[in-house]
């Protein structure tokens, strides 16, 4: 392989700040930095073109992507109620797609004949960036600095850096690796390789510990338009706004936070904490509201079809018939998912409060204990008796065989 142009998936960090310079001692080539903002961030992208440049890309394209990001992958998310080993709400996974997609495009735009990423040999983003790749721009090879140079540590990658001048916020002291965006921050490193040690508490970064969470309980209200999030306490936003406005809301309450060992596609456990907290605002309401416009028979189906979608994203499986069928079916059963459901917040806990919907299901005549005309609970007679009938008979069977 001898690339003469290289698009690099670019985010700053210590990963792949080192890998410019490094494409260019062993490739002598040029580096396009592709960075992709969806919520970062300006900690991140303030400075992130000068330190680009500085470090030997020859070209930086940083694109906003935002409002793709929520209307595009998150709302599908949401719609879906995917949540991968029973707390993951995805938010790395569903974002590597996109930032895929966006590389390949720059890529092909400006006549690049590579690819570059910084994913780890280890992890899962390997596989959701290259599963992409192929997918978009099958024609272009792939380069993957981790799996092929001598360098086999974050300590390593800091040497590097040193040496050839490059300018990154991480140390061998505090070394965490974190991911940002509109939807969540992930943790994972340090002192997190251990399962046994507990998060440390400096962590954090968008949700307050409980300790520090406001004092007194607050309701918030979260309206959706067919499954899809569209105001917070009655005020239509557009989705970063009501994004940013309810990681704010739970955040204060110290909503979101899960520490979780999870089972990583490539076949190793692996530990990490992550902060969701608009996120899981979103998820309980949208749980809330099906609960009224979702027949027994749909929702059921759909709980089961959310589990194989959680397992497609967190596996890198965007760009594929199966997840586009599955979210046709999944934005058809939400046509009627519509109206407000209040949650209330206290020091980490959330509860409904309220959930109406124009569409509910929910008939009170029907639920009430009060007897009435539009019920005839003799009916249950033979429904208890057909549904038991197999029951039945293998008892009475059971039974003479024992005598």
């Amino acid at each position: 392989m001898n690339p003469t142009k290289i698009a690099l998936a670019y985010s700053g960090g210590l990963d792949t700040s080192v890998i410019i310079p490094w494409l260019k001692e062993n490739y002598g080539c040029e580096v396009v930095a592709v960075c992709g903002d969806i919520g970062q961030g300006a900690d991140e992208l303030t400075g992130l073109e000068a330190k680009a440049l500085r470090t030997g890309a020859s070209e930086v394209h940083i694109e906003d992507m935002r409002e793709e990001f929520v209307t595009q992958y998150l709302w599908k998310l949401v719609r879906s109620g995917a949540i991968y080993e029973h707390q993951y709400l995805l938010g790395t996974s569903v974002a590597r797609p996109l930032l895929a997609s966006k590389q390949v495009e720059v890529a092909l735009r400006t006549g690049c004949d590579a690819l570059a990423h910084g994913c780890t040999g280890k992890g899962n983003d390997q596989v959701r960036f290259e599963l992409a790749y192929k997918a978009l721009a099958p024609h272009l090879p792939v380069i993957a600095p981790w799996r092929d140079w001598d360098i086999t540590s974050r300590e390593d990658a800091l040497a590097y850096a040193r040496a050839h001048n490059v300018p990154v916020t991480a140390s061998s002291a505090k070394i965490y690796s974190r991911d940002r965006n509109l939807w969540h921050i992930s943790h994972e490193g340090g002192a997190l390789e251990d399962p046994a040690n507990p998060a440390p508490n400096d962590i954090w970064m968008l949700t307050r510990n409980l300790e520090d969470a406001l004092a007194t309980a607050a309701e918030v209200t979260i309206g959706f338009e067919a499954g899809v999030p569209v105001s917070v306490n009655g005020a239509h936003m557009t989705g970063v706004q009501l994004l940013e406005s309810l990681n704010c809301i739970g955040g204060l309450h110290g909503i979101g936070r899960i520490d979780l060992v999870e089972n990583r596609f490539v076949g190793m456990k692996s530990r990490g904490c992550y902060e969701t907290p608009g996120g899981t605002l979103i998820y309980a309401a949208h749980r809330e509201l099906e609960s009224l416009t979702l027949d027994r028979q749909t929702l059921h189906y759909k709980q089961r079809l959310a589990l194989d979608y959680a397992e497609m994203v967190y596996n890198g499986l965007w760009f594929t018939p199966l997840r586009e069928s599955l979210d046709a079916f999944f934005e058809s059963i939400s046509a009627t998912t519509t109206g407000e459901v209040t949650l209330r917040l206290y020091k980490g806990n959330l509860a409904p409060v309220c959930r109406k919907s124009p569409n509910s299901l929910y008939s009170s005549g029907l639920a009430s204990f009060t007897m009435g005309a539009s019920y005839d609970q003799k009916d249950a007679l033979g429904f208890i008796n057909l549904t038991g009938l197999p029951i039945q008979v293998r008892a009475t069977r059971t039974a003479a065989h024992a005598a």
